[in-house]
């Protein structure tokens, strides 16, 4: 018998399960462990919800099964209910794969994933649990409401879904916080029960929906008055009844001290559906700026980029490159570098082409997908990040010292000439080459140029005069009740020619300076509001047609 050769038959391969909490609806809540065992997974079994939390963080081409309503009670009642999450965990992982099951809030609270867990255990599938910030807690930590202070106020949680009378009767004999997971439309049947078990009427309540997302809302009450509360703020009866919330009882939850510690919801644009005219390659830094106001971001695309109608200008200039043609070569759009890109990938070429030739880049984007690519720009603008911006440090032609005295600048076809003309101006010879054409983008679908038209926005974001004149022209005008905001004198000019009111002007051309202009203008309408004892709503919540103030 060889010694290489055994008789002893091989057991199952298996895979393994990473058990993961997703938190309470905010994606930045995820552990590190999470975002890292997303990356690694195979199979990402969750239901939509929690997908759209954690989908981000995983691998292109992971497998994403669907899970799909089968219970006849929850279609009716408009409740998903997985189908068979434990099989399909158990075929992945029996098939050698790693499977990441997401799970809302935290795996050992807020879900039954145990009996997922033993019968992973019971076919010797190893698997792991990566807890995740609990709704019980997280919730009231957006709602700003502290559940202990110094003196260790004791907090119990219940799930008033499944709690019973003995359940009550406990709870309600405490005079510590009481954290509440309940649906809106039982939570006055809830305090009834704390009542009737011994909690005062006048004890304090606040209750959170949709908590930890930009869809939050918190009513403060008492126990006493909370379902007055409801009906007069017309919150039930709703549709949306089944949605779950987070009730917290006691002191720590009253609404003076709310007030004060309500910083999530107080966010200059809390709430806010901002369009941004660009794709979501394009707008990545501006909308993480705009979710940390509060707003909700969504990018509609006004222009496409096409492959030049001739293209051997562009590969002349590229062959260029490799046989040292040129001293520089400037990118001022992300748009460039792919087209650039796109081209060294048609030749069997790659970031190494770039040795021995200094690069620059305008713009943040423009200089990170450069380095996505692998070449780390040689020049970025110090100030201003544009053109004009790019001239004040670019170098004048020295003979002595610049063995060559050409650029290569591939931009779109609709480029202006002040950065050639700045270029030829400082001695350098330039070879201005059209890389790609802007054509006006597809219209958005027919749900958002409703919105568009409709005031479904509460503000726009214009970051060009073609931006004005693409957005009107594939989705409509923006409705009145919807803020304008425009990056700057030009762009104004062009928004009041097409019967728009600018309300935001940027106090310098930069993306960012103009989406904290829009905050600052948020910040000051919610103060405005508060001083005149009004309630705080959206620019999209006023009545369609009503009149508007300027706010300068």
């Amino acid at each position: 018998m060889s010694p290489t050769t055994s008789n002893v038959p091989a057991g199952p391969v298996h895979g393994q399960v990473t058990f993961l909490g997703a938190g309470p609806g905010d994606p930045g809540l995820l552990t590190l462990r999470a975002v890292e065992a997303l990356a690694g997974a195979d199979v990402l079994i969750a239901e939509p919800d929690v997908l759209d939390v954690v989908r981000g963080h995983a691998r292109a081409g992971v497998s994403t099964p669907e899970l799909t309503v089968v219970d006849d009670a929850s279609t009716t009642a408009g409740v998903p209910v997985l189908r068979d999450a434990a099989n399909l965990v158990m075929e992945a992982a029996r098939g050698g794969k790693r499977v990441v099951r997401a799970v809302s809030g935290d795996p050992g609270l807020d879900s039954d994933t145990g009996a997922e867990m033993l019968a992973c255990a019971a076919e010797g599938i190893p698997f792991e649990v990566v807890p995740g910030v609990a709704a019980a807690v997280g919730v009231p930590a957006y709602a700003g409401v502290p559940l202990r202070d110094a003196q260790g106020t004791d907090v119990r949680f219940i799930d008033a879904r499944t709690a019973d009378a003995r359940c009550w009767t406990e709870v309600g004999a405490s005079d510590g916080t009481l954290v509440v997971s309940t649906t809106l439309d039982a939570v006055a049947s809830a305090a009834g029960e704390l009542v009737t078990a011994g909690r005062k009427p006048d004890t304090p309540l606040t209750v959170t929906v949709a908590g930890t997302t930009t869809r939050q809302r918190t009513w403060n009450a008492t126990l006493g008055t909370i379902a007055q509360v409801f009906k007069q703020g017309k919150v039930l009866p709703s549709p949306e009844g089944h949605r779950p919330v987070i009730a917290v009882v006691g002191e720590r939850s009253s609404a003076a001290q709310r007030d004060q510690l309500a910083w999530f919801e107080s966010k200059p644009l809390f709430g806010w559906k901002v369009l941004v005219p660009r794709t979501k390659e394009q707008a990545a830094s501006l909308s993480d700026q705009l979710r940390s106001y509060g707003a909700v971001p969504h990018e509609v695309p006004t222009i496409a980029v096409e492959p030049p109608r001739t293209p051997q200008q562009m590969e002349r200039a590229v062959k260029g490159l490799v046989t040292g043609r040129y001293e520089w070569i400037a990118f001022t759009s992300v748009n460039a570098v792919k087209a650039v890109r796109e081209k060294f990938e048609e030749y069997g070429l790659d970031a190494r082409a770039f040795a021995g030739i200094k690069v620059a880049a305008v713009g943040e984007q423009t200089a990170r997908s450069l380095i996505e690519f692998g070449v780390k720009p040689d020049l970025v603008p110090s100030g201003e990040q544009s053109a004009a911006g790019l001239l004040e440090d670019w170098p004048p032609y020295d003979p002595v010292f610049d063995p060559i005295d050409r650029v290569f600048l591939p931009r779109a076809d609709i480029a202006t000439e002040t950065l050639v003309a700045g270029l030829i101006e400082l001695g350098w010879e330039v070879d201005d080459v059209t890389a790609y054409r802007t054509v006006r983008a597809s219209p958005p679908p027919a749900e958002t140029r409703e919105a568009i038209k409709g005031g479904g926005f509460d503000a726009v974001l214009f970051t060009s005069s073609s931006t004005v004149r693409n957005l009107v022209g594939i989705a409509g005008k923006p409705h009145n009740v919807t803020v304008i905001a425009c990056i700057g004198p030009a762009t104004a000019k062009t928004a009041e020619e097409h019967g728009l009111r600018v309300d935001v002007l940027s106090p310098e051309p930069s993306v960012h300076k103009l989406a904290a202009a829009l905050a600052d203008f948020g910040a000051r309408r919610r103060e405005a509001a508060r001083e005149a004892g009004d309630p705080v709503t959206r620019p999209s919540e006023r009545r369609p047609g009503a009149r508007r103030r300027r706010t300068t």
